[in-house]
């Protein structure tokens, strides 16, 4: 029997620096990307996160022009060691811009 994919969108890797948006903390300080879709996210984070936290990422790109912002709420996470978790983010809509600057930048790096 095939399964059943519910997700619209192809998940992607995307393994930039980041961080919560208006905070002086430094980009891949408490917050990293790991993967991505058009509708939503995979992170690390060391700030303890809860199920519907609204959440507003900047993820740092390669280009050096304006970060990536990514809103969205979380919708699982799992602790993957002591002040570490594993968070799923899903985006509140899906902004095809902001998508296409982080899947060029990410094929680009699995390409090099």
């Amino acid at each position: 029997m095939a399964s059943l994919e519910r997700r619209l969108f192809e998940r992607f890797e995307a393994r930039f620096p980041t961080r919560f948006r208006d905070t002086s903390i430094d980009y891949g300080t408490d917050v990293f990307l790991k993967d991505a879709s058009g509708t939503g996210a995979r992170i690390t984070t060391r700030q303890k996160m809860f199920i519907d936290d609204v959440v507003s990422l900047e993820v740092k790109m390669p280009d050096g022009l304006e970060p990536v912002v990514l809103n969205g709420r979380v919708r699982w996470v799992h602790q993957l060691m002591a002040e570490v978790w594993e968070v799923g983010v899903e985006f509140h809509r899906v902004d095809f811009m902001r998508m296409h600057r982080l899947v060029r930048y990410a094929l680009s790096a699995q390409n090099n």
